[in-house]
């Protein structure tokens, strides 16, 4: 019988702290698509809140399950992206247990790097390599930007923490241009 094959991190686990920033590579969560059929808002708006007890998204934001265990995060007006945790490569499966039939998934754990960037000087150290102000984006709001080249969702944590993805086909080039600026501002 052949070996099982066992997934490994992107950065294998990086993480680097420079005092006032942070940043670190996020490895236990799950990423699932989750598509509204055409007229099918409000029946996964509804399916929605009974598995988790939180509504759909609004634009620039997230939505987080009544036990805060999954997060969903706006990606188009008919898509949403759910940060779900553990990595056990059965999310789309769970997923579409709890929601059921109305909504189209797909598992895309495997297609998102995601970097937490902390610390005091995370604001200045992202926003050297970002568009947006990120000074006045709510904890709990979420964006879809470029840093550098590179697309990425960013969600403001709290204060001074951030989750940010991009894709794992340019993981290292994602993680050099937020350690780079990190190390620019300290």
């Amino acid at each position: 019988m052949p070996d099982m094959l066992t997934a490994e991190p992107f950065l294998g686990g990086y993480t680097l702290d420079l005092g006032d920033v942070a940043v670190a590579e996020v490895t236990d969560i799950s990423i699932v698509s989750i598509a509204m059929p055409l007229g099918g808002g409000d029946a996964l708006a509804n399916a929605v809140q009974a598995a988790w007890g939180c509504a759909l998204p609004a634009p620039r934001g997230t939505s987080v399950s009544s036990d805060g265990s999954v997060t969903l995060i706006f990606s188009t007006p008919d898509q949403t992206l759910a940060i779900l945790p553990g990595v056990d490569g059965l999310a789309v499966t769970d997923v579409a247990a709890k929601l059921g039939d109305v909504g189209y998934y797909t598992e895309q754990t495997d297609n998102w790097v995601g970097l937490r960037a902390s610390g005091a000087k995370s604001i200045s150290a992202l926003e050297r390599i970002c568009p947006l102000d990120l000074a006045s984006m709510s904890v709990g709001g979420a964006e879809r930007t470029v840093m550098e080249h590179l697309g990425v969702f960013i969600m403001r944590e709290d204060d001074e923490r951030f989750l940010l993805l991009s894709g794992s086909s340019s993981a290292k080039s994602f993680l050099h241009a937020v350690e780079l600026s990190m190390r620019n501002v300290t």
